[in-house]
């Protein structure tokens, strides 16, 4: 076990300051996500350098469309989660009690640099939430950064602005759940508060690449008024934010029939009148691909595995500037 940072003393034992559910933890106890323990008055973090799976995968498997096209990432998880979303595809993971390996920070970073034959860009913190594997990942950022890596998060963005002011420096990249755009979801469905996801999407955009995905569950969080409200907060962030509508089907805890195409296509054009590129993912189909938002041309076809981006990432049709970060190895 490594000690956690971010905590404080508490009369009832030690509070933990990483993420806004600030919980007050007691002698031989664990909070939220279970991977914190008070172990004597002091916090510790029990998953430290303990991963759950290894992969190298596509950056579009993230989902990330606009940061390295064609690439791929080392992919690392651990254990343990700060939220308990009722369609947890990963709950044996956050929620049960996995198998787990042994792999220190320089160990991580050796494995990342031998599969950069293999365009691998660097290493994601995926699975899992790795906003509770703080400490481990703030560790190996940095030995990435010092490699010439990048460090992408695929988080739920439920994080205390202190941390992650302090991680995002050595974070190149991010996809964020943004679950619902309701509190009433965000509380019932998730156990999270959906302002302060708002928050670190905002803090998060003014330091690194963003994406955002949003599993769009039937009766629940698919209504147009609301997707629309997701849509305008985005495009006044940024309008090249890319946003991912997930379809969702019954899973876990959760058995709401699975989203209809009519409302993923809804949600898709509703978007599109404030963002530059959005998506469709779980469906196939056109909805992966990138469109110029001026002229409408397909600049990126990810059936074909193709772009046409010219060298300086301009349509090739009417020359207005794709957003895209990084090489494209299409």
């Amino acid at each position: 076990m490594r000690e956690a940072l971010y905590y404080e003393p508490h009369a009832q034992g030690v509070i933990c300051r990483l993420c806004p559910r600030e919980c007050v933890i007691g002698e031989g106890r664990t909070g939220f996500c279970r991977v914190r323990k008070n172990v004597g008055g002091k916090l510790y973090a029990q998953n430290y350098a303990f991963a759950t799976g290894q992969a190298l995968d596509p950056v579009e498997k993230k989902p990330l469309y606009h940061f390295y096209p064609g690439n791929n990432i080392l992919s690392l998880g651990t254990w343990g989660c700060n939220f308990a979303c009722k369609f947890c595809q990963n709950w044996h993971i956050a929620h049960g009690e996995p198998d787990t390996a042994y792999i220190p920070s320089a160990k991580a970073v050796e494995a990342a640099r031998e599969l950069v034959a293999q365009n691998n860009i660097g290493i994601a913190y995926t699975y899992s939430e790795p906003s509770v594997w703080f400490e481990y990942i703030l560790d190996t950022a940095k030995l990435v950064r010092e490699a010439g890596l990048k460090n992408v998060l695929v988080t739920n963005g439920f994080i205390n602005p202190e941390p992650l002011t302090e991680l995002l420096p050595y974070i190149d990249g991010m996809n964020i759940d943004v679950k619902a755009f309701n509190n009433d979801y965000y509380r019932n469905v998730c156990a999270g508060i959906l302002d302060r996801v708002k928050s670190t999407v905002e803090l998060a955009a003014k330091a690194c690449h963003v994406e955002i995905t949003t599993l769009a569950v039937t009766g629940l969080n698919d209504s147009e008024a609301e997707l629309t409200a997701l849509s305008q907060w985005l495009g006044e962030i940024s309008r090249d934010i890319p946003l991912h509508f997930s379809r969702y089907f019954p899973n876990y805890k959760m058995q709401e029939p699975a989203t209809s195409l009519a409302t993923l296509e809804m949600a898709y054009n509703a978007a599109g009148r404030y963002l530059n590129y959005v998506y469709v993912g779980n469906v196939g189909g056109d909805g992966v691909n990138t469109y110029c938002p001026a002229c409408g041309f397909k600049v990126i076809d990810r059936l074909q595995y193709k772009s046409y981006l010219t060298s300086e990432k301009k349509c090739p049709q009417c020359g207005y500037n794709i957003y895209v970060v990084g090489n494209i190895r299409m």
